[in-house]
């Protein structure tokens, strides 16, 4: 490859992300069915909880990463934080909605993507429940367990079903939840699955027509915003800006504008 040249082996590194994110998904999952207990701590608040699983699938991630790209940066939500030489970087999230993974919930996903000096090129999400494998790289669109994904058709704001998270501080969950009821009424419903990773990917799938969500680290968001924009969806900051991980909406592009409207509103 040159990277002076502005090229990149997207294909290696699509490949890369999505054999990273299934073998850690698949071994989060081994480990959540044959557990008689899981080891939980809580990082910035009582909320927000780490596993014994966390840690495992993000070692077994920044495993295969090393052992291909030992160039190559990585940033993980469980520690890891690699500088590198190469320009490429990684963000690793091995269970994005680790709640709902310890209620044995679905809605949980492992998430890897890469850039090149800022640029996001590609980038996996796994479902490890339901066996989904999203995916996408940079001009090439999105697929679903490599079928092609676009997203919805929605044209209605009236008509659009949302999702959103909240942060794990109270203070800041009460503010949000103000927000959504104001905003309930102006769309079809709001859903609130507990995964910006999973989120993302059902915009990209069409089984949601809005995301929205701030507070975001980087690792939460990366491929899923890849995702979903590569799927057709807008992508933004909640004033139309560039999209940004603190303050993020993806949404199907004839409803982008209303959208954000109606947040500003709310």
């Amino acid at each position: 490859m040159s990277d002076a040249g502005g090229t990149h082996d997207l294909d290696g590194l699509l490949a890369l992300a999505e054999s990273a994110a299934r073998q850690a998904g698949r071994l989060a999952l081994e480990g959540r069915r044959s557990a008689t207990g899981l080891d939980q701590t809580t990082k910035s608040s009582m909320t927000d909880i780490v596993t014994q699983y966390d840690r495992a699938a993000e070692e077994a991630i920044v495993e295969l990463l090393l052992g291909a790209r030992p160039e190559d940066a990585i940033i993980g939500e469980e520690g890891t934080d690699r500088e590198g030489t190469s320009g490429y970087g990684w963000y690793v999230d091995p269970i994005d909605g680790t709640t709902n993974y310890v209620y044995d919930q679905p809605a949980w996903a492992t998430s890897v993507a890469v850039s090149y000096e800022g640029e996001m090129l590609a980038g996996a999400v796994y479902v490890p429940v339901t066996d989904e494998l999203f995916s996408a790289a940079l001009g090439r669109g999105a697929t679903l367990n490599g079928v092609p994904i676009a997203v919805s058709g929605a044209t209605v704001l009236a008509q659009a079903l949302v999702g959103t998270g909240f942060a794990y501080r109270a203070d800041i969950r009460r503010e949000q939840a103000s927000a959504v009821s104001n905003l309930i009424g102006v769309v079809r419903d709001i859903r609130r699955l507990g995964s910006a990773a999973v989120d993302l990917c059902y915009v990209a799938a069409g089984r949601l027509d809005v995301y929205y969500e701030e507070h975001l680290n980087s690792w939460d968001a990366a491929a899923g915003e890849l995702i979903a924009r590569e799927a057709g969806a807008v992508t933004s900051d909640y004033a139309g800006s560039h999209p940004r991980f603190g303050q993020l909406v993806a949404a199907t592009p004839a409803i982008h504008t209303a959208f954000l409207a109606a947040l500003r509103n709310a």
